[in-house]
């Protein structure tokens, strides 16, 4: 007989619990966003702090913002925290910026995180990748393959929605918290990744996010132009006269020559949209 059940989200979280408590002790490859501060909180309330290692790897491509959030979030939760410099943009490979770019960048990190863990007698290293991820452009998830990190959320079936439910009823605010991944993924496929460009995309979104603006945004490094996605609701407030060139002023004042902003508004991984686009 076959069953058409499928688990709530509070089911799934159940099972994660017990999974968590069966490891004894594990190491979390910790961001602040909104899943892995999800399974770090899971992780503590399950192990105790002492039995969760909360690692974060620091570059340029890590956004001084987010590391603040993550320590905040991190304070809440009584999570404890260790910083690993990593050295993506040192390599070549990475730097070059090619479509499978995040693949160097995780065996960068996870090639640190993984013998810091076993280091402190930790066997089980986990990343935050979630069941909608799977259906993504994510080469860096085959660097943590290759050196035996785990997804729980994604091995549990746990959607982005579901993580973001979960996370609320536990009180945390990375729920409503919008994705931010690295800087990088701000530079077009083909253009090189340097800390000048990186530095330039920071100060233009820091800029934007001074004038209020919230929710998903992106500002894309298209050379001299700075292309700006916006959430929906963000992008009917922000298209028109004065607020347009509010928005196209901050930008422009952090180091752009032009500022357009894209009339689709805010795409996961748009610039996967065109991976032969190349910018200067």
């Amino acid at each position: 007989m076959t069953s058409d059940y499928e688990p709530d989200a509070s089911d799934k979280e159940a099972r994660l619990a017990a999974w968590v408590r069966g490891c004894g002790s594990i190491a979390i490859g910790y961001s602040g966003g909104v899943d892995s501060a999800y399974l770090a909180a899971v992780a503590v309330s399950e192990l105790g702090m002492h039995g969760v290692l909360a690692v974060v790897g620091r570059s340029a491509s890590y956004p001084e913002s987010q590391w603040t959030a993550a320590r905040e979030v991190a304070a809440l939760i009584g999570l404890e925290l260790s910083e690993i410099e990593t050295d993506e943009l040192n390599d070549p490979r990475y730097a070059a910026n090619p479509s499978n770019r995040c693949y160097f960048c995780k065996t960068d990190l996870w090639s640190r995180i993984v013998p810091f863990a076993r280091s402190r007698g930790v066997a089980v290293v986990a990343d935050g990748t979630n069941a909608d991820d799977l259906r993504g452009h994510r080469p860096g998830a085959q660097a943590a393959r290759e050196r035996g990190v785990v997804s729980p959320l994604a091995d549990f079936g746990f959607t982005k929605a579901e993580i973001r439910a979960r996370s609320r009823a536990r009180g945390l605010p990375t729920w409503q918290q919008p994705s931010s991944p690295c800087l990088s993924s701000r530079i077009p496929y083909g253009t090189p990744v340097t800390i000048a460009r990186l530095q330039r995309v920071e100060r233009a979104e820091a800029a934007l996010r001074e004038l209020g603006i919230a929710g998903d945004l992106r500002v894309r490094h298209f050379g001299d132009t700075a292309r700006i996605e916006l959430s929906p609701d963000e992008l009917r407030a922000w298209s028109s006269e004065p607020n347009r060139q509010r928005l196209e002023d901050a930008v422009i004042a952090s180091g752009y020559s032009r500022a357009e902003v894209d009339p689709r508004g805010f795409r996961s991984g748009a610039l996967n949209e065109s991976l032969a686009s190349t910018g200067d």
